[in-house]
């Protein structure tokens, strides 16, 4: 099932069928390709591919900005890797290349922009006033509080020359198209790493709400700027949009159904609770278990053999030392749930819990296992999963029982993929 939700959101798949229309109309100025987010250089290659299949003679050129290791072989468009989640100087300087390459187009020229989930923090520009290194304070703080990604997202945009609406205010008056895959709940192309290419949705006053709603205390400059009318992005309405097509390529709920499609070759009967689900992942947890023992005991929503499936970003309140992403955090919790609340049912019930880019947070694993018959190895071997869940070390409690979920990077991106399996 994991398997069919990442092949969904494969670029190469989900990509040509919008762009073979592009590359076959007739373009008289140049065509710049330009990008951020784990899936950027995969959605480059398969433009590439698409190019050299419908109009090999047209011009292409162009730059995408990725995650450190989430590259792959380009010829006509350039490749930059940088830091993500917390930006660096790479991303800084990739992201004004970005903006340089596509001021002074006009009218007859188009853009190309290949946004995906992680461009946020690989878009790493400063506005005015405003450094690199205060960014990335202000970016472990949130990444650190339990804030939402719409939450996060909202104080990026503010802080930012070119998010938040701001490339295809620069691009303006060329034509952008701008092809998204999503990894945001509810798909909202203005969160999807930070709507560089529309408009805005979000204010001053929410970000400075964000801050204090978790006890943040910005550099001055942050204040300053999150206090200055200067730094407003741009909202609907405003002109410059009237020359931008947005699509949406690739969402988690098309993953879910996916893999729901192999629940059904199997014997089991999918049931999708939702592709767009936040919270704690500890408190998520709790609740997919205590569907899971419904189903075991009651046959609801579904008989057993049933697989609860379900999609979006939850969110970890970090107040231990231990290693582990969301997807790590949300298995651990959801074992512990399973040993306290389903008794009986315990060993009916498996798991599997991971980001679709391929990294949890940021260790090397997408996610983790859980099958039957761990809460007993876990016994018999030592490892307290209460306590590695309040220390937040879910990586450390399955690296320890062999149920690490390592994939390397995928090179697409379309949030968190979790299943709960219960058997009959």
């Amino acid at each position: 099932m994991f398997d069919a939700a990442l092949a969904a959101a494969d670029p190469k798949v989900c990509l040509p069928p919008f762009l073979v229309p592009l590359a076959k109309a007739p373009c008289a100025g140049r065509t710049v390709v330009i990008g951020a987010g784990k899936a950027a250089a995969a959605m480059a290659a398969a433009t590439e591919a698409v190019w050299a299949e419908h109009a090999p003679d047209a011009p292409l050129e162009g730059l995408v900005v990725t995650r450190y290791g989430h590259g792959c072989p380009t010829d006509r468009i350039e490749v930059v890797e940088a830091a993500h989640p917390v930006p660096d100087a790479a991303g800084r300087e990739a992201a004004g290349r970005i903006l340089e390459l596509v001021r002074g187009l006009g009218p007859e020229d188009r853009v190309v922009a290949l946004i995906s989930g992680g461009g946020s923090a690989l878009l790493a520009l400063p506005a005015e006033g405003v450094t690199l290194e205060d960014k990335q304070d202000v970016n472990r703080a949130l990444l650190r509080s339990g804030a939402s990604i719409h939450e996060m997202n909202a104080v990026r945009k503010h802080l930012s020359a070119i998010k938040g609406g701001r490339l295809a205010a620069a691009a303006a008056p060329a034509r952008v198209h701008a092809y998204l895959i999503s990894d945001v709940p509810g798909d909202d192309p203005d969160v999807i790493a930070s709507g560089p290419t529309v408009p805005d949705t979000t204010t001053l006053s929410d970000a400075r709400a964000v801050l204090a709603k978790y006890g943040i205390e910005p550099p001055a400059a942050v204040a300053k700027a999150l206090s200055d009318p200067a730094f407003e992005t741009p909202k609907a309405g405003d002109k410059l949009f009237g020359r931008v097509e947005t699509v949406m390529v690739a969402r988690p709920q098309a993953s879910l159904e996916a893999a729901a499609e192999v629940a059904r070759a199997a014997g089991a009967t999918p049931v999708i609770l939702g592709d767009a689900i936040e919270g704690e992942a500890r408190e998520v947890a709790m609740v997919m278990a205590g569907i899971a023992a419904q189903v075991a005991r009651h046959g609801q929503p579904a008989e057993a053999p049933a697989v609860l499936l379900s999609g979006g970003e939850t969110t970890v309140t970090v107040r231990g030392s231990g290693r582990g992403g969301r997807n790590a955090e949300f298995l651990a919790a959801l074992a512990v749930a399973v040993e306290k609340r389903c008794g009986d049912v315990a060993d009916r019930i498996a798991a599997v819990a991971g980001d679709t880019d391929g990294i949890d947070g940021t260790e090397d694993n997408a996610g983790a296992l859980f099958l039957p018959g761990d809460l007993a190895r876990a016994r018999a071997t030592g490892v307290d999963l209460t306590a590695r869940l309040a220390n937040n070390d879910g990586y450390g409690a399955f690296e320890a029982l062999g149920r690490l979920l390592v994939t390397g990077p995928t090179l697409t991106n379309v949030n968190d993929f979790r299943a709960v399996l219960v058997l009959p």
